[in-house]
């Protein structure tokens, strides 16, 4: 399958139809957020369009953001206003491009992939901090410099954290990652493997603006999040590179974590792929519906005073069992 997507068009073909089966997912975990969120908090969730279980509320959602006014307010920059959703939602797609769906089966499949993923997913906070800055709204402001600080100091827990798989696997390769696990995925491995996913979880829902750690929308301190100002297919980009950097997150730990596509032989590796990024999508919808959002200030505290330390001990660990092996 692979020899048929070498050469631009091959390329571009697989690109366009990973790109529209992510956009499509994108959408679709925005309902299953409130059908879990629902069920939950003992209620229905969307019912009536798309009869009987709001199967067409995505879609619905969508064209209602369509037909909204789109607004930019007198005094902003608008540069960075109208540039603020694509930084955003960009680079929380180009992450897709580096998941591997079956051995040597990725859009980019680097010998580094997996620092490019990286890379490109902490991109998203330019798009944020533009947002913020260029409203030229006091609360947006002070919403982008918190997400920046968060997203800033999370980030390096959650890079020791994904270092333990490469360190496994001994290459930043994520096929090569995928294909080290298949005697044992390494949220297998005692102590260092699951102690590296529960960081990394962390510092997803962190960067993924998911309670607890969801301080952009403190009502109680903000009036709402940096992109306050935006309405229309604007603030519609914002929330679907919300969701995407979320699902794209989830693709990176079941890629690193929980064996990629590897899975019994009687389905293809990508249904395997995205069973278990519903399941880590699932799981995190299943912690922000359930437990209360914290201050910045414990946010921050458990990142620098709990979870930096943690990850660095286990990465000396791993790094220890991998020279004595």
């Amino acid at each position: 399958m692979s020899a048929l997507l070498t050469g631009w068009t091959g390329t571009f073909a697989f690109s366009a139809i990973v790109l529209s089966v992510a956009m499509t997912f994108v959408a679709y975990m925005t309902w299953l957020e409130r059908k879990v969120a629902a069920r939950m908090q003992n209620r229905i969730g969307p019912y009536e369009v798309g009869f009987p279980h709001g199967w067409l509320q995505p879609a619905a959602d969508v064209v209602k953001l369509l037909i909204k006014e789109d607004i930019t307010p007198r005094a902003a920059d608008p540069l960075l206003y109208n540039l603020g959703p694509i930084l955003v939602v960009v680079p929380a797609l180009v992450g897709f491009a580096f998941l591997p769906v079956a051995r040597g089966l990725a859009i980019v499949d680097h010998p580094y992939s997996f620092l490019f993923f990286t890379a490109f997913a902490s991109l998203t906070l330019l798009g944020v901090f533009a947002a913020g800055w260029s409203s030229n709204n006091k609360y947006a402001l002070l919403s982008a410099l918190r997400m920046v600080a968060m997203a800033a100091s999370y980030e390096v827990p959650m890079i020791l954290a994904l270092l333990i798989p490469a360190l496994l696997a001994g290459s930043f390769q994520l096929t090569a990652v995928v294909e080290a696990q298949r005697g044992l995925w390494f949220i297998g491995y005692p102590l260092i493997g699951q102690l590296a996913f529960g960081i990394f979880l962390l510092c997803t829902l962190a960067e993924g603006n998911k309670s607890p750690l969801d301080i952009l929308d403190a009502e109680s301190e903000l009036v709402a999040a940096y992109n306050v100002e935006y309405s229309g297919i604007k603030f519609a980009l914002f929330y679907a590179g919300e969701y995407a950097h979320t699902l794209a997150m989830c693709g990176l730990a079941a890629t690193v974590f929980l064996g990629g596509y590897l899975g019994p032989a009687f389905l293809p590796g990508f249904v395997w792929l995205t069973a278990k990024c519903v399941l880590l999508f699932v799981l995190i919808l299943w912690i922000r519906w359930s437990l209360m959002r914290m201050r910045i200030d414990q946010a921050i505290r458990i990142n620098w005073m709990f979870l930096l330390p943690a990850s660095l001990a286990n990465l000396l660990i791993a790094a220890s069992w991998v020279v004595r092996k």
